[in-house]
């Protein structure tokens, strides 16, 4: 599997860096790279692109609004100077987003990411068995093992995620938006702010499912569920 892409950035010498590292990944090819957002905005126009590498503060158009303005975006991820965009960057769903200067280990790993996402955006994102799904969280991608799950907790625009070994990841998403990405025979809903993995439940008893280290409650709209739950935990 190879992924194209290019490499937009108003610094010359960031975009030889970039070229320096891409050239240095098997997986990657550079394609082309632009010293300002405007050619590199005209050129995804009409060329299909697999990843995209921008920096975000350039004098022309930034490279928030440039992604902003694509119909179709390719995986992004962006480099930049200042810390203050992240915020941005995490609403946009970026892969990554690579503080200068870059470190090859740096780019290496964010490189990676890009290539495990493209290969589940590619293979997986219509399929409800999969693995694994991934959610952005703390302004960067996080990958998730759905058996890992035990239950997810809506907090108004935000789900947490919790997870066997204790870990706790919240993502800016609702509960339906996150539950469609899961297979509906693993994980179920069983109240306005709790959905369950089923193979987590230890005990049922009167409106509560009992986990390893949680008691949930069972809402009314859901009975008839935990009744089809009873001979299985």
């Amino acid at each position: 599997m190879t992924l194209n892409c290019i490499a937009i950035d108003d610094e010359p010498l960031a975009l030889k860096l970039v070229s320096n590292y891409v050239s240095r990944l098997s997986f990657l090819q550079l394609v082309r790279t632009f010293e300002d957002a405007i050619s590199g905005a005209e050129f995804l126009r009409y060329h299909a692109i697999d990843v995209l590498f921008i920096d975000i503060n350039m004098p022309d158009i930034t490279g928030l609004d440039l992604v902003r303005s694509l119909e179709t975006k390719p995986i992004i991820i962006f480099t930049t100077a200042y810390r203050n965009f992240a915020v941005e960057g995490f609403e946009l769903e970026a892969v990554d987003y690579l503080l200068k200067p870059i470190s090859f280990e740096r780019f290496e790993k964010a490189a990676h990411k890009a290539a495990e996402f493209y290969r589940y955006k590619n293979g997986h994102q219509n399929e409800k068995n999969h693995a694994s799904i991934y959610v952005y969280s703390e302004y960067r991608m996080v990958k998730i093992e759905v058996s890992e799950i035990e239950y997810l907790e809506s907090m108004q625009d935000y789900v947490k995620i919790h997870l066997s070994d204790g870990k706790r990841i919240l993502t800016l998403m609702t509960m339906k938006a996150l539950l469609e990405k899961l297979p509906a025979d693993h994980i179920k809903r069983i109240h306005r702010s709790y959905a369950v993995a089923i193979n987590k439940i230890l005990s049922v008893q009167n409106k509560k499912v009992f986990l390893k280290d949680a008691e949930l409650p069972v809402s009314d709209s859901y009975t008839d569920l935990i009744k089809d739950w009873r001979g299985k935990v």
